[in-house]
């Protein structure tokens, strides 16, 4: 009988497009400022810098909390930026990655979509519009 503990988790993913009221170069140095996550990522509840590229994220899904190391793997200044957690021994199973995209719409106007894939259980796809509801919210409000 497979132990349950060596089955992979399943990968959950999602998609999501907001415009936000702000240029582009605001919108994108607001989603650089990793410690303010916590504010529109809901399951984010605390971020801690560890050197330009890598970041410790305290999270909460399904009533478990779950510590990640966040890698940023691409920053293209105000059109993109990706992350993914990086493997961990004691939760070796427990991925997630996201792609943020910026796109100018006018001088005042931003498109927002981002990507996001976890394995850390909790569909996504109930989540994602929120947080890009609650990031439009943080930085309109600024």
């Amino acid at each position: 009988m497979p132990n349950k503990e060596s089955n992979p988790r399943t990968i959950d993913a999602a998609e999501g497009t907001i415009v936000v009221k702000a240029p582009v170069a605001a919108v994108y140095q607001r989603w650089l400022v990793f410690e303010d996550y916590p504010k529109f990522v809901t399951a984010i509840k605390r971020v801690r810098k560890l050197d330009a590229n890598h970041f410790i994220a305290s999270l909460g899904f399904n009533g478990k909390q779950y510590n990640a190391t966040l890698e940023m793997m691409l920053c293209v200044p105000e059109r993109r930026l990706a992350w993914r957690t990086l493997a961990d021994h004691r939760a070796p199973d427990h991925l997630a990655a996201g792609v943020v995209s910026f796109v100018s719409l006018s001088d005042q106007s931003t498109c927002v979509t981002l990507k996001l894939t976890s394995s850390f259980g909790g569909a996504i796809s109930n989540r994602i519009d929120r947080y890009l509801h609650n990031f439009k919210r943080l930085v309109e409000a600024s």
